[in-house]
């Protein structure tokens, strides 16, 4: 969600967030690499819901460019649900955090909410996801409108395809393509991921490879 929406991050692959969270007393841990022409970055973004309703995110981002590898992105979230996604049903949440960029030496702290929604169709055979929210920008000290629309479809018992749009009040938006596989249903996930910026010739393109790991309730 750097990209176009501060680093709100739905359920890898997707940028555009859906209405679920972490099961209670459970946790994930959701890590990827995004390489594109300039940069490689990796991430890792630990949650945990500790109280049924509420998922808790720390996590961030170390950056390698020109030679060099940084801290660029440190996030915390939190996550709630005002209704449950259920099968040929429909979601609702509110997601809001911060992210902190230390490599700006001024303003470089990111703040943002969004409303996740979520629709469900053939018994979660297709769900489609629609976000609308505000990011507040620490270093340009503006305001934005972010929104993302994004469609997971199931190709067999284990895979899903993954395609979405997103972007900014302002500017080009985004678009993106992957995969996700469940190597063990409900626990451990891998999926790769191609995206670009619309009418940029390729000069923003990049590749995603990630892992997703999921804890049965362990929690007091």
């Amino acid at each position: 969600m750097a990209l176009a929406a501060g680093t709100a991050h739905a359920a890898r692959p997707m940028i555009t967030d859906d209405a679920r969270i972490v099961d209670a007393k459970a946790c994930q841990l959701e890590s990827w690499v995004k390489d594109d022409r300039d940069s490689t970055e990796y991430w890792a973004l630990p949650a945990c819901n500790f109280t049924g309703n509420l998922e808790l995110t720390l996590g961030g981002a170390r950056t390698r460019e020109g030679g060099h590898t940084r801290t660029t992105d440190v996030q915390v979230q939190g996550k709630t649900l005002f209704k449950l996604l259920e099968p040929n049903g429909w979601g609702l949440g509110l997601a809001a955090g911060t992210v902190q960029r230390p490599q700006v030496s001024s303003g470089g702290r990111d703040w943002y909410a969004y409303v996740p929604a979520s629709f469900s169709f053939r018994d979660d055979a297709v769900v489609i996801h629609a976000n609308v929210g505000w990011l507040r920008e620490g270093e340009t000290r503006r305001d934005r409108l972010t929104w993302g629309l994004g469609t997971e479809a199931r190709l067999g018992t284990r895979t899903w395809l993954i395609t979405e749009t997103f972007g900014q009040d302002q500017g080009r938006s985004y678009a993106q393509v992957g995969v996700r596989h469940w190597l063990l249903p409900d626990r451990v996930q891998i999926d790769t991921t191609y995206g670009n910026r619309f009418g940029n010739n390729g000069e923003e393109r990049w590749f995603s490879l990630g892992l997703r790991l999921l804890s049965p309730p362990f929690l007091p």
